[in-house]
Formats: C-alpha cells, sequence, structure tokens
C-alpha cells in the first residue's frame, strides 16, 4: 500500500520589518530592514497540510527555484519517501551545490517531517528517536554591527533583562567585544560571530585579543569559510574553539571540518544545508565523533521549530539561537514562546504549529 502523495508545493516569501534599537545593520551593501524567510507549504493528495522554511535573505531565487525546479519534481511522490529531497538534488546537482535550489529543498523536506510527523500522530522529536530533554536554552543573538558601545551595552542589557542568560555577538572589534563582557558581568557566556571578517594572516591577532574578554568560540573568523586547514591553525595559535558551519556548501564539507581538527561546534543551518535530514546526520556523527552540534537558526518559521526538535533529541544539550529583536510578525513564536530563557519542545503533532495565512498575507514579498 503507498501513503499519500504531493499534490502541491507553495512557497511564500515573507519580508519581516523589525527594530533592533539601533540604525539598521548592512547586509549585501545595503541597509537591512526586514529579516525575510520564504515559508513552503506542501499539501497531499488527502488535504493533509505540512509547513516548511528556506532560506530567504535571496528570497525571488528561492521562490523561483521551488516553482521552475524544485515542486515539478515533488509533486505526486510520496509523503514518506525519505530519499526524496537528496534525488531531487541530485537530478538538479548542475544548478550548484548550495545556494538558491538547495535552500528550496530545505523548505521541502522540512515539511515532509512535519507531514510525517502529523500522520504519526507524534511530534517531530519523537521520530528522531525520542526527546532526551523537554525544553532547551535559547541565546539572544544580537543583530550584527551595532557600532556604537552605548547601543551595545543597551542590548545586552536589555536581552539579560528579558531572561536570556547567553549572548551572542555580530561584531568585529575588539573594543565592541569588550564593551558587551563589561555589560554582561564576568559569568555570562559571549559568543562573537565575525561573519568571515579576515583573511587568514589577519585573523590571530584580532581573535586572541578578544580572547581577553573571555569568549566562549569564535564564529566563521576567516574567508574564505571553507579554508579548513587555516581555521586549523588559528584555533591552535589563538586557543579560541571555534564554531563554524553556516556557511557549509552541503554536509560532506563537515566530514571535512572534523578531518582537518578546525571545528569545535558544529552549526549546520536547516534551511541552507538540505533540511532536516541532513540536519539530524551532521549532528549525529559530529557529537559521536565528540563535537557539539549548535545549529545555525536565526529565523523564525519551521525551520526553527525544526531546529528545536533536533536539539531536543541529540546527545548533548546545546542552546538555542533567536534573533534579539522586535519583530512585526513571528510566525511560529506563539507555538514555543521563550520563557525565563527557555523555549518548551512541542508536543503537539508534526513541528508544532502551522504559520497564520492572515499573517503570512499581509508581510508576502
Amino acid at each position: 500500500m503507498t501513503g499519500p502523495t504531493i499534490a502541491a508545493v507553495d512557497a511564500f516569501a515573507l519580508r519581516i520589518p523589525f527594530d533592533h534599537w539601533a540604525p539598521p545593520p548592512q547586509f549585501a551593501g545595503r541597509p537591512r530592514t526586514t529579516l525575510d524567510t520564504v515559508l513552503i507549504r506542501v499539501t497531499t493528495d488527502g488535504g493533509l497540510v505540512g509547513w516548511g522554511e528556506a532560506y530567504g535573505s535571496f528570497w525571488s531565487a528561492v521562490t523561483a527555484a521551488v516553482g521552475e525546479w524544485v515542486a515539478p519534481l515533488a509533486l505526486g511522490q510520496r509523503v514518506d519517501d525519505l530519499g526524496l529531497p537528496e534525488r531531487i538534488e541530485r537530478t538538479l546537482h548542475n544548478l550548484g551545490r548550495t545556494g538558491p535550489t538547495v535552500h528550496a529543498i530545505s523548505g521541502l523536506d522540512i515539511a515532509l517531517w512535519d507531514l510525517r510527523g502529523k500522520r504519526a500522530g507524534v511530534p517531530v522529536a519523537e521520530l528522531l528517536g525520542g526527546r532526551r530533554r523537554d525544553r532547551v536554552p535559547v541565546y539572544a543573538s544580537l543583530l550584527q554591527y551595532y557600532g556604537d558601545a552605548d547601543r551595545l551595552r543597551f542590548a545586552v542589557d536589555r536581552a539579560l533583562g528579558a531572561g536570556f542568560s547567553q549572548i551572542k555577538l555580530h561584531e568585529r572589534t575588539v573594543a565592541a567585544v569588550a564593551a558587551a563582557r563589561a555589560a554582561a558581568g564576568p559569568d555570562v557566556p559571549i559568543m562573537v560571530d565575525t561573519n568571515c571578517a579576515w583573511r587568514p594572516d589577519e585573523a590571530a591577532e584580532p581573535v586572541a585579543a578578544m580572547a581577553q574578554s573571555n569568549i566562549l568560540w569564535i564564529e566563521e573568523p576567516i574567508w574564505p569559510p571553507e579554508d579548513f586547514s587555516a581555521l586549523a591553525a588559528l584555533r591552535h595559535a589563538t586557543g579560541v574553539p571555534t564554531a563554524i558551519g553556516e556557511n557549509a556548501g552541503n554536509a560532506l564539507d563537515f566530514a571535512k571540518m572534523r578531518a582537518a581538527a578546525c571545528v569545535d561546534y558544529v552549526q549546520p543551518s536547516a534551511i541552507k544545508i538540505g533540511g532536516l535530514t541532513p540536519l539530524w546526520r551532521i549532528c549525529t556523527e559530529a557529537e559521536d565523533a565528540g563535537l557539539t552540534c549548535v545549529p545555525h537558526s536565526p529565523f523564525f518559521g519551521p525551520g526553527y521549530l525544526a531546529t528545536i526538535h533536533v536539539l531536543a533529541a541529540k546527545a548533548r544539550a546545546s542552546a538555542l539561537e533567536r534573533f534579539y529583536c522586535d519583530l512585526a510578525c513571528d510566525p511560529c513564536g506563539p507555538f514555543v514562546p521563550i520563557v525565563d530563557g527557555h523555549v518548551a519542545v512541542p508536543t503537539t503533532p508534526g513541528l508544532g504549529g502551522d504559520p497564520d495565512l492572515e499573517l503570512i498575507t499581509r508581510f508576502l514579498a
């Protein structure tokens, strides 16, 4: 007997205004005034709906990839076919092994997991082997480059006052890291994401200086991010743990990271790497090898929910990343409210809740 099949795959690009209590940060050479995502809706031949999420910073390319390439290959295929997203990726490999096509496949894969959980009547974490924890700590991930010590201190104070107990900065200067440490006090874990700030011969001095502020890790310190030998040398020279993986081209990059001994915290992104399926595999392999998986997750839709289920089911406890800002619309926030710096793992079937179509319509790109 065959199970339900895919009758429709639809993409909804959202552009959500936000306030992070500072001038708009720069993204791709222009001021960033919205946080963008692409929600993927998969409908079965029986009318059941599952939701996924794809990386949306380049939303027009992702929605085109869904409509032109991914949806036609998915239609008529079985929902319980675990190998479907990988076969689609293989079919489309001439379009690239990363970027919008793989991002679109990521959303499809996440939506299929949502459907499988709903059909089985269980939360997705149960499909991953069962929950190891009922709630997950959340860290406040500040948007990049406040550029002003007073604004940065304000954001840190606000996050700590809201109940977060860990802070991640998107800063590139030693002075900014020191200002955040002074605001947070000596015991709050602080992570620093520099978004590939330095070439290999430029990184050691600033990273060593940031280490004086007792940072938990340095994230994406080197350009290009796949220069794993340079990352290993930096890790050895400074003694600062490294966190990398959000820019990985595909799942095989994580095996190369482990082989190069260049990483302490691996950071696959569900909405960029191919979905929940490779995220879970990468996470399991990394933690079997003694590393810690801390997925990249500064997003707000079903990919965020999928990441929570992975954090609930995986071997090593680690915190959930959450962009810290005020959003005009939070597609999945009502299902996982942050209380005292934690989220409760959803217990309803599937990922935990469907985005509100009225809100989707209001913020469509």
